[in-house]
């Protein structure tokens, strides 16, 4: 299982319009599904005179968290589409929101789906990728004398130090990536046979 996955930096904005119907969108980083009912319920209420106001998200490293809502369009024309673009570019942690004026002309529900799908692909298209990595945290508590060698494994494995306190009795917080963890942990254990490690 890779502990690598793609997201976008920052908030970006597509707009397209299609048979006088305008589509405006957004591409927003997010984290919980929580999140994502905020920032909803926060589209709503500016774009409150919009006829539609559609989206979609994946959460998670493994993109195993979706949902998507197709706000009073006909079933699977909004949501679905919007959906499809986050897949198509293999994103997670991010919610696609895409606001329609509706222009007076219907567009059927091909007409739809190809609105929907071009104004989350606009947005996307203005994203900056990032890449992120899955980290997990580990503590370590050693005797002072095995200092120098833990420093030695840590300085090896170049994890994150997120706290240390060297005393007589010295202890370490690290962060790093998922598929590093087990073997960090090995080579401190090894290193230093009293280390409590977890």
């Amino acid at each position: 299982m890779s502990d690598i996955f793609k997201t976008i930096a920052k908030i970006s904005e597509g707009y397209i319009t299609e048979q006088r119907s305008r589509f405006v969108s957004f591409a927003i980083p997010v984290q919980t599904p929580e999140e994502v009912k905020e920032k909803v319920e926060a589209f709503r209420k500016k774009y409150y005179d919009a006829t539609h106001v559609c989206w979609a998200y994946m959460l998670g490293a493994e993109r195993l968290q979706f949902r998507v809502n197709d706000d009073g369009e006909p079933s699977s024309t909004a949501g679905k589409p919007i959906l499809g673009v986050i897949n198509s570019h293999g994103l997670t942690d991010i919610l696609i929101v895409v606001i329609r004026y509706f222009g007076g002309v219907k567009l059927g529900t091909s007409g739809l789906i190809a609105a929907y799908r071009a104004a989350a692909l606009d947005a996307i298209s203005n994203a900056t990728m990032i890449e992120k990595t899955v980290d997990e945290i580990l503590s370590i508590e050693f005797a002072y004398p095995s200092l120098n060698d833990v420093m030695k494994v840590v300085k090896e494995f170049n994890p994150k130090i997120l706290s240390q306190k060297f005393e007589m009795n010295c202890e370490m917080t690290l962060q790093i990536r998922r598929s590093e963890m087990g073997k960090l942990k090995e080579r401190l254990l090894k290193t230093t046979k009293t280390a409590k490690v977890w």
